[in-house]
């Protein structure tokens, strides 16, 4: 019979049932594995009696945020032959509902109990599914709807061994969660090391740089999967220089990092950010090993142990490996090219090029020039996809407008030099870490007032998992 996650952590608790497996930061609670699992177990059998019927190939939403509970929940759901799909438990409960109902989830768990999830009508059927089907990805949606996408046993034991080996993280390593479990990077990076491994997670309490300094000298992590935005974040910080110690890997993905967040990061903490690339359709795809390309902002990295790059439609790759949703097979929609050392270099997406006049322009290229400018943070530009509205972009920098756009003239030709630039001190963020692009776009389409870009900003905040 083919292993299944609930198999694989069954065999990680026999293995040592005494080791820790779960640090709350916030009251410095643990729970050992065995531990772990007699709650994950007593959930499951709150959760058969609370909602009665058979519940085997079922989907189930669980809104629920980071800490000890979220193990509980998705370890017990696993146990009953339920089918977990995290939904981001910083939405409003009407949104949390409406991504429940989206994925066809029979039930939504929030904190309190269980809820019916299912609406009537083709995108709300809460069918019973048999097979191997083990859980849900719900994607981000900047680029889009938000999507479920229903992923193996095996593809996702099959992304954990993946990263595990190409990023050398062991079992005795610990592992600092500051990024939400139930996205694909929390997946592959923390959940599934814990899973088929023993890698301890550690729960923070908060995404502040202080609180993640005080969390990270307290509990020794060794791991420490980030974004960009929490990397600047701390950069930016007076948190003490000696806050990573412990930590020997630094990870960064969801968004490019910039290189000079690179470099002052490694320069203030003494250790490198290793640049690590992947989609909820592939799993992990690339990675910086010596952490030097992310350093220079050369590559991503080199692709992942067991999977394979090729040629893809209009300028992407291919990416081949067990762990590729479907048919082990997907192109994802960003322009890739490989260099002479093997790596991978991201060229920005397929679906962001536009037209100027009767010429054609990568919003890509007008960004990357943007943040070459000194002093430029980030950069988003914006043009309507038929030519129908101006060229903008909206620019994190303290820099003022007419300053950028003289110092653009050496970088762009004139006419890809945007018409509107708004410039703001910080970018708003999805729970994710990543730009909010859709809050962006709509901001850079509004009508020009001085509140437009700067309310979004005012409010940018990184979910505080717990």
């Amino acid at each position: 019979m083919a292993a299944t996650l609930y198999r694989l952590w069954s065999a990680t608790v026999r293995r040592n049932p005494a080791a820790v497996a779960v640090v709350d930061a916030s009251g410095g609670a643990t729970w050992t594995r065995s531990a772990l699992d007699r709650a994950a177990a007593g959930w499951a059998d709150s959760f058969m009696g609370a909602v009665g019927g058979a519940v085997s190939g079922r989907r189930v939403a669980m809104a629920v945020p980071n800490g000890a509970e979220w193990f509980e929940v998705f370890l017990g759901l696993l146990s009953i032959g339920a089918v977990p799909a995290p939904v981001d438990p910083s939405e409003p409960e009407a949104a949390q509902l409406t991504a429940a109902s989206s994925v066809g989830a029979a039930w939504i768990w929030r904190a309190g109990g269980p809820a019916p999830a299912a609406r009537p009508g083709p995108a709300g059927r809460a069918r019973r599914r048999r097979g191997a089907e083990c859980l849900v990805k719900l994607t981000s949606g900047t680029s889009g709807s938000p999507r479920g996408l229903p992923a193996t046993h095996a593809q996702m034991e099959a992304d954990g061994r993946q990263i595990c080996r190409s990023m050398g993280i062991r079992p005795a390593d610990s592992n600092l969660a500051v990024i939400p479990l139930g996205y694909s990077y929390g997946l592959g990076n923390l959940v599934l090391p814990l899973v088929a491994q023993g890698t301890r997670v550690v729960c923070l309490a908060s995404a502040l740089p202080q609180a993640i300094a005080l969390d990270a000298q307290r509990l020794r992590p060794t791991v420490f999967p980030a974004v960009p935005p929490i990397l600047a974040a701390l950069v930016e910080s007076d948190v003490p220089r000696d806050s990573f110690r412990s930590v020997r890997l630094v990870i960064s993905a969801g968004s490019p990092l910039p290189t000079d967040v690179a470099r002052a990061f490694a320069a203030k903490f003494g250790v490198r950010v290793h640049g690590f690339y992947g989609t909820s359709e592939t799993g992990g795809i690339a990675f910086d090993s010596s952490g030097q390309a992310t350093l220079e902002g050369r590559s991503v990295g080199k692709p992942l142990e067991g999977v394979s790059i090729g040629p893809g439609p209009r300028g992407r790759i291919t990416v081949s490996s067990p762990a590729v949703l479907g048919r082990g097979r997907f192109s994802p929609a960003d322009r890739v090219s490989v260099n002479g050392l093997g790596e991978l270099v991201l060229m920005g997406r397929t679906d962001r090029v536009v037209k100027v006049g009767c010429r054609r322009l990568d919003l890509a290229e007008v960004e990357a020039a943007m943040r070459s400018v000194p002093g430029v943070r980030d950069a988003f530009a914006h043009g309507a996809a038929g030519g129908e509205g101006p060229l903008a972009a909206a620019v994190a920098t303290d820099l003022r407008a007419p300053e950028i756009r003289r110092l653009l003239l050496g970088r762009l030709a004139p006419w890809k030099i945007p018409g509107r630039i708004v410039t703001v001190r910080e970018f708003p963020l999805t729970p994710r870490g990543k730009r909010d692009t859709r809050r962006l776009r709509q901001a850079l389409c509004a009508p020009r007032t001085a509140t437009s870009i700067s309310t979004l900003s005012a409010d940018r905040q990184m979910s505080a998992p717990r």
